[in-house]
């Protein structure tokens, strides 16, 4: 039997949407992108060693044996950071682009694609889209994606739960304490707070 699909805590909108902070963290990463791409011309003719691991101790052509491996120094050359400036370059600028249009999908995924493919210095863009999916999902089943926010939910669930009881939605609130609701979604009246007395029919 198939199970009911549950629904989000909060719209899809504000799911794949971006809050302020998640925006400048993307926007952040992405000027950080493009400037290690501008900085690799810059290490045309510096001179770089290649490392290989020996076989039978030995080495080939213009390589040196030290210890167990092979090591080859060399100048740098424009073959050598042609392609990967290219590609920083562009997933940089797309970046830039997705933070400034708050779209989470493609700045979480571009962040993990570069964080894979630059190596272990792409490490903070795995974070960043790894950080961005976890969010997501926080604000997909609690409603909130912060970890303290979501924590709280979670137990109220699981309390609820415990009781048999069907727990209310949440009222969201951000980082910054403000309340989460879905774009054009209009605001509730406020009560007034002046009385007035019901007035008893004239008799004729």
């Amino acid at each position: 039997m198939r199970r009911p699909r549950r629904e989000s805590a909060v719209s899809r909108s504000v799911i794949m949407g971006l809050d302020h902070i998640e925006r400048l963290v993307s926007l952040i990463a992405g000027f950080v992108a493009v400037a290690m791409a501008l900085a690799l011309p810059f290490l045309i003719g510096k001179r770089y060693t290649v490392t290989v691991k020996a076989t039978a101790k030995s080495c080939a052509a213009g390589y040196k044996l030290v210890g167990n491996l092979c090591e080859h120094t060399r100048p740098t050359v424009v073959s050598d950071w042609i392609l990967r400036f290219v590609m920083i370059l562009v997933i940089g600028l797309l970046l830039v682009m997705f933070a400034l249009l708050r779209k989470r999908v493609g700045v979480a995924f571009v962040g993990l694609f570069l964080g894979l493919a630059i190596g272990t210095i792409g490490l903070p863009f795995l974070m960043l889209g790894g950080w961005l999916v976890i969010r997501a999902l926080r604000l997909q089943k609690y409603g909130d994606a912060t970890f303290a926010g979501s924590s709280i939910r979670a137990r109220e669930i699981a309390k609820a739960k415990k009781e048999g009881r069907t727990l209310a939605p949440s009222t969201t609130k951000s980082a910054k304490g403000s309340k989460t609701t879905a774009p054009g979604t209009p605001k509730a009246p406020s009560a007034s707070k002046r009385y007035t007395p019901k007035q008893r029919p004239r008799r004729r």
